[in-house]
C-alpha cells in the first residue's frame, strides 16, 4: 500500500466506503467495484485503497473470523499475520507465566497483540514500517489504553517495566506486496539480537517452521504448530515462558480442537516394519519436532521405510497427530500400471500424496486415466530399507 492510498483510506469517507462496498471475493467483483467508484468521481488512490481492503477482508476471514470485517490490511501483512486462534494460545502462555505487560516487537497488523489484549494483557505494539504501524493502530484502537502502538525499531525500544516480549522478526524484504525471504542475519531484528534478548528476559520468538534446527539455542522450548493440515510456524520460548522439562513440542489444531505432544528432546524413530493394513502420515508439526517415534510407540506402529516419515500398522488408528489411510493395493510407481488399477476400481477422483520420491503430483496426475464415481488416495513413496527398498504407489482410502 502506497502512502497516498493510506492517507486516502484513513479518513471518515475512506473507511465508510470500505464498509459500504462490502466483501469482494472475485476478480469480477473487484473490477465492477473499481468501475463503479471511478464513475462516481472518486480519486484513483481512494478507489485502489477501498477496493483492495474489501478484497483483503474476504481473504482475512480465515485468520480473523468476524474481526476481519472491521480491520485493515496490507497483502504482506495479512500473509504474515498470526491466526487469531493461535494468537490467543500464545497470549495464554504469557498470562499463565504471570506476565501482565508484554511488548510485541514487530507487531505487523496487530494479530498477536489482538490476542493478548483479548486476555486482558497490557501491550506495547511496535513496528518498524510506518504504514504497517498505522494499520495496527487502527486495528487495535477498540482496546483503548490497554494497547500502545508505536512506529519504531525493536532494537530501539525501551523495555524497562515490561514483563515479557513477543518478537516476530521481519523475515522478508521491505514493502507491502514483495515477500521474498531473506537470510537470518538480515532479518529485522537479526536472529542473534533476538536470541540475546531471550537470554535476558522471557521472550517468545515467532519463526518459520522450516528454520535450520542447528540455529535453535540450547535452553529454549521449540514449539512447532500445525493448523488444519498446514505447518504454520515455529515459536521459541525462553525464561518463564518455557515449560519445565519441555524442549520439543508439536501443537496440532484441527477444526478448532487442539492436541499437543511434548518431549525433553528429539525422540528415536521406531524400526522399519513391513507394510501393514494401514498407513499413517504424521502431522507436519510432529515431523518438524522430530517426535515421530513417540507417535509410533503410542500407536503400536512402525516406520514404513525409505527414509520417509510415514508409519504403518495392522490396526486402524484414531489419533490427532496422524492422518490414517486404509490400504487397498501396492502398485509399481508407473502411470500405466496405476491407471489400470484405478480403472478397475472405478476411481475418477484421486488425492495424490508423496514423500521420498522426486515426483510432481500435478504432472503425475496428468498421466493417469481417471474414470468412475469412486475416490481414493494415491501415496507415492518408498518402502523397505537397504536392498529391499523400492519405489511404490500405495492405493488407499482415508480413514
Amino acid at each position: 500500500m502506497e502512502q497516498a492510498e493510506l492517507t486516502a483510506l484513513l479518513t471518515p469517507q475512506g473507511l465508510r466506503m470500505v464498509d459500504e462496498v462490502g466483501p469482494l471475493a472475485s476478480t469480477t467483483e473487484v473490477a465492477a467495484a473499481v468501475s463503479r467508484l471511478r464513475a462516481g468521481g472518486h480519486s484513483p488512490d481512494l478507489v485502489s485503497a477501498v477496493v483492495g481492503q474489501a478484497h483483503l477482508r474476504v481473504r482475512a476471514a480465515g485468520k480473523f473470523g468476524p474481526f476481519a470485517d472491521r480491520m485493515l490490511f496490507t497483502r504482506a501483512g495479512l500473509e504474515q499475520a498470526t491466526r487469531l486462534e493461535v494468537a490467543a494460545r500464545h497470549a495464554g502462555r504469557f498470562r499463565d507465566a504471570g506476565a501482565h505487560r508484554v511488548a510485541d516487537l514487530g507487531c505487523g497488523i496487530g494479530g498477536d497483540a489482538l490476542g493478548m489484549a483479548g486476555l486482558g494483557l497490557d501491550v506495547l505494539a511496535v513496528d518498524a514500517d510506518e504504514t504497517t504501524a498505522a494499520l495496527a493502530a487502527y486495528n487495535l484502537a477498540p482496546f483503548g489504553d490497554a494497547i500502545t502502538v508505536r512506529h519504531g525499531r525493536a532494537e530501539d525500544t525501551d523495555l524497562d517495566g515490561w514483563d515479557a516480549v513477543w518478537l516476530d522478526p521481519a523475515r522478508r524484504t521491505a514493502g507491502h506486496s514483495e515477500t521474498a525471504r531473506t537470510a537470518p542475519e538480515d532479518w529485522s531484528p537479526s536472529l542473534d539480537w533476538a536470541f540475546a534478548l531471550a537470554e535476558r528476559m522471557p521472550v517468545g520468538i515467532k519463526l518459520g517452521p522450516g528454520l535450520d534446527r542447528s540455529l535453535i539455542p540450547d535452553g529454549v522450548e521449540a514449539q512447532w504448530i500445525s493448523v488444519d493440515g498446514s505447518t504454520i510456524e515455529l515459536v521459541l520460548w525462553s525464561g518463564s515462558l518455557r515449560r519445565d522439562g519441555v524442549r520439543r513440542a508439536a501443537l496440532v489444531i484441527r477444526s478448532g480442537a487442539a492436541a499437543e505432544l511434548t518431549s525433553a528432546g528429539d525422540t528415536e524413530d521406531e524400526p522399519v516394519r513391513a507394510l501393514g493394513a494401514f498407513v499413517h502420515e504424521p502431522e507436519g508439526a510432529v515431523i518438524r519436532a522430530r517426535l515421530i517415534g513417540d507417535v509410533a510407540r503410542s500407536l503400536d506402529a512402525g516406520m514404513l521405510g525409505g527414509g520417509t516419515a510415514y508409519l504403518t500398522s495392522d490396526t486402524p488408528l484414531t489419533n490427532p497427530f496422524v492422518q490414517s489411510f486404509r490400504m487397498r493395493e501396492t502398485l509399481p510407481l508407473k502411470p500405466a500400471a496405476i491407471s489400470t488399477a484405478l480403472r478397475k476400481a472405478g476411481v475418477g477422483t484421486v488425492e495424490i500424496k508423496k514423500r521420498g520420491v522426486d515426483v510432481d503430483p500435478a504432472q503425475f496426475r496428468k498421466k493417469l486415466t481417471l474414470r468412475g464415481s469412486a475416490s481414493a488416495t494415491l501415496i507415492l513413496t518408498r518402502i523397505g530399507e537397504g536392498r529391499d527398498e523400492k519405489r511404490v504407489a500405495l492405493l488407499a482410502d482415508r480413514v
